[in-house]
């Protein structure tokens, strides 16, 4: 995914300045799609070059004046285009777990703190998300189109940082020096 596609999904359920998206970056997309406020700015001129976006001049008191972005006919072309184009299956790089394999050629004591790193900042992003799932989404069954597909996506980020969680219990508990041998079903095994 190009941050486009991501800056174009924001613009259509909402438009803004283009601090207002670096904002909602930092407390939505940005959990799956992360940009700098640089990235942003940068990206939107392009856009808006491109005839994705447009933006409006809006004056305010005591302070610079700024733009206002939203999506055009064109960019919502382009996001069409988008959502209908296959995506990549490929899992995302994850150092961590390269990490792990390594494991027998490192020091096993650094590697499970590092590993309890991530397990606490996975569940502190669960603990998050839980949050908003229970304060945006308290009936989910009665949503219906955006705010649906808004809380389909968080549900994703639930399933994602669980499993992660679990699996690093599982790789704690394993590299524990007195721990037995973990046994991985076959069910379980990929």
């Amino acid at each position: 995914m190009a941050l486009e596609h991501a800056l174009l999904v924001s613009l259509t359920e909402r438009a803004g300045s283009g601090y207002e998206l670096a904002r909602r970056f930092d407390k939505s997309i940005g959990y799956f799609w992360s940009a700098t406020h640089q990235q942003i700015y940068r990206v939107l001129k392009r856009m808006e070059k491109s005839g994705w976006v447009h933006s409006t001049a809006v004056t305010q008191t005591g302070k610079p004046d700024k733009k206002v972005y939203s999506v055009s006919p064109a960019g919502r072309t382009e996001l069409a285009r988008w959502i209908a184009a296959p995506s990549d299956p490929e899992t995302p790089r994850n150092e961590l777990a390269v990490k792990i394999r390594a494991a027998a050629y490192g020091d096993i004591t650094a590697l499970r703190a590092e590993v309890a790193r991530h397990r606490d900042q996975h569940a502190h992003r669960l603990e998050l998300y839980s949050h908003i799932q229970h304060h945006d989404f308290p009936v989910p069954e009665q949503l219906t189109g955006t705010t649906l597909h808004q809380y389909l996506v968080l549900r994703a980020g639930i399933r994602a940082e669980s499993g992660f969680i679990e699996w690093c219990d599982e790789v704690l508990q394993a590299l524990h020096p007195h721990a037995p041998h973990p046994r991985v079903s076959a069910s379980h095994a990929d």
